[in-house]
């Protein structure tokens, strides 16, 4: 079986890594030639060609690595060039826009099958690509009703192989709305904790674990999650909302110097860490 994979960044990179030990052929696509050099050079990829026209003909699953407007952009103009009854699934942290984008495809003699892998890492491109980032990491598919039970236990086989451990099939709806508090919301925070810093001290002559962890993910891609955060801004708006509704809870609580209510709010929210694995 010959796996594409278009955008060799980080994602890419590491899903080419871990795929080509199971001897699958893994063909690159990517607008930069030093990315595709320096894969072919270091035997990421067996082919690969900055024009997917050239090469798209021959791939039987194709993984796009893509943002999610790049992602679109890339299918539309490359519709006729895929191999017929190839599979072509995605990365992308949202799922409602991108299958509404290429829903007009679902008669094309292709199969979508929507996925998320929850992995990464804060540098980027392929030279920081690592198969050990999806080791024991969630991974979401989204079908839709025009998926066949074989293309979806495709992506499974190969996310499985790559190394994720709990595979969850979920609608994309839902799917959007437990991403925008579980991942979003997240890095919303981290955000609006690190800009609340008014650098009257040197921070960083101050700060613990519980700092540095809370704000590792404040080193933020911001061009991939300004897209997610307003392709998805029902939900995440949604969360932001009762996230400050419970933020207010414990301000009001110190404020009145309530320290039952404190301990209560502190109580219920160790009793649900306890039960996230």
């Amino acid at each position: 079986m010959i796996i594409g994979i278009v955008g060799l960044g980080l994602i890419g990179g590491s899903y080419a890594k871990s795929l080509k030990k199971y001897g699958y052929e893994i063909y690159g696509i990517d607008t930069n030639q030093e990315s595709l050099d320096y894969a072919l050079k270091h035997n990421i990829i067996d082919v690969g060609d900055t024009d997917a026209s050239a090469i798209l003909k021959d791939i039987d699953v194709v993984f796009l690595c893509l943002y999610p407007e790049a992602a679109i952009r890339f299918v539309h103009k490359n519709i006729r060039n895929f191999k017929r009854g190839a599979i072509i699934s995605d990365v992308v942290g949202i799922k409602r826009k991108i299958i509404d984008a290429l829903d007009i495809y679902k008669d094309d003699d292709l199969e979508f099958v929507f996925a998320h892998p929850i992995a990464g890492k804060e540098s980027a491109g392929v030279k920081n690509s690592d198969e050990a980032i999806f080791q024991g990491a969630n991974f979401i598919i989204t079908p839709t009703k025009w998926n066949s039970e074989e293309a979806i236990n495709v992506i499974t086989i190969l996310a499985t192989q790559m190394g994720f451990s709990s595979i969850t099939k979920i609608s994309d709806v839902d799917h959007d709305n437990i991403i925008a508090f579980t991942s979003q919301l997240t890095h919303a925070i981290a955000l609006s904790l690190v800009n609340s810093d008014d650098e009257k001290y040197d921070t960083s002559k101050f700060i613990g674990d519980s700092y540095k962890d809370l704000t590792r993910i404040a080193n933020i891609n911001d061009e991939l999650w300004a897209e997610l955060f307003i392709k998805n801004k029902d939900f995440l708006i949604k969360h932001i909302t009762k996230f400050e509704k419970e933020l207010t809870t414990l301000k009001e609580a110190i404020n009145n110097k309530d320290k039952s209510k404190v301990q209560e709010l502190m109580q219920l929210a160790t009793e649900k860490r306890k039960r996230i694995k």
